[in-house]
């Protein structure tokens, strides 16, 4: 496996919460895939998941930089999962899933972090295959179940 891209972003807290306040359902639709707005709503502090979210999707920017399909990438087409086992998982939707292909990316590493006023999160792509690797999945059931938010 070779690393074809990383990325790294950090997002303060308060300033999530700002934007919450001011533009609320908005923001979120604007920002968040469905499964995104229904995690994150159910935490003690949604701003702090917000937050890290948003970092994901900075750093997932990043790692995927470098030509015009990537410029087209929006919020939504970068999704923060989580897995059963609470690790999170980055899945690629529309121009990000492209890019992803063109680029050869057969896994993505995403850690995810806060404190008490900040969150950040780091993507790394890598190309080539792991024996024993499942190929990487980049996309999931995409950013909203068909006719829900948008």
């Amino acid at each position: 496996m070779s690393v074809i891209g990383i990325g790294m972003d950090l997002v303060d807290i308060a300033r999530v919460e700002r934007l919450l306040e001011w533009k609320g359902d908005r923001a979120l639709k604007r920002l968040f895939t469905f499964r995104e707005v229904d995690y994150a709503g159910r935490r003690a502090q949604p701003a702090r998941s917000y937050a890290a979210r948003l970092a994901a999707k900075e750093a997932g920017f990043k790692a995927l930089a470098g030509s015009e399909l990537a410029r087209k990438i929006g919020w939504r087409d970068l999704e923060v999962i989580i897995r059963s086992d609470g690790s999170p998982v980055l899945v690629l939707h529309g121009p990000a899933r492209r890019r992803a292909s063109d680029l050869g990316v057969t896994k993505i590493h995403l850690t995810l972090t806060h404190t008490n006023t900040t969150a950040g999160a780091m993507v790394v792509l890598e190309h080539g295959e792991d024996e024993g690797t499942p190929p990487l999945e980049l996309a999931g059931p995409g950013p909203y179940p068909e006719g829900v938010g948008a």
